[in-house]
């Protein structure tokens, strides 16, 4: 069994450039307000989300570990 993810989007920081939503069509999806959210926000272990992570120009998302609460992204300083 893979691992699983809680992704999360930070809507204080989002400005609604939507990379996430091209780099992960079906994992994110913008709202009527123009930002971000995950359309599953627990969700398996999937390259694509973490490039859309590390794509968006403000690190409004966040991906731990389901269970753990491991951080995946962003990474520690």
């Amino acid at each position: 069994m893979g691992d699983r993810w809680q992704v999360e989007v930070d809507r204080s920081l989002c400005i609604g450039s939507a990379q996430c939503t091209h780099l992960a069509p079906t994992a994110f999806s913008l709202d009527s307000a123009m930002q971000s959210h995950p359309t599953d926000p627990e969700t398996d272990a999937n390259e694509k989300i973490l490039e859309a992570a590390e794509g968006c120009p403000v690190e409004a998302i966040m991906i731990n570990l389901l269970g753990s609460g491991e951080t995946v992204f962003p990474p520690e300083e």
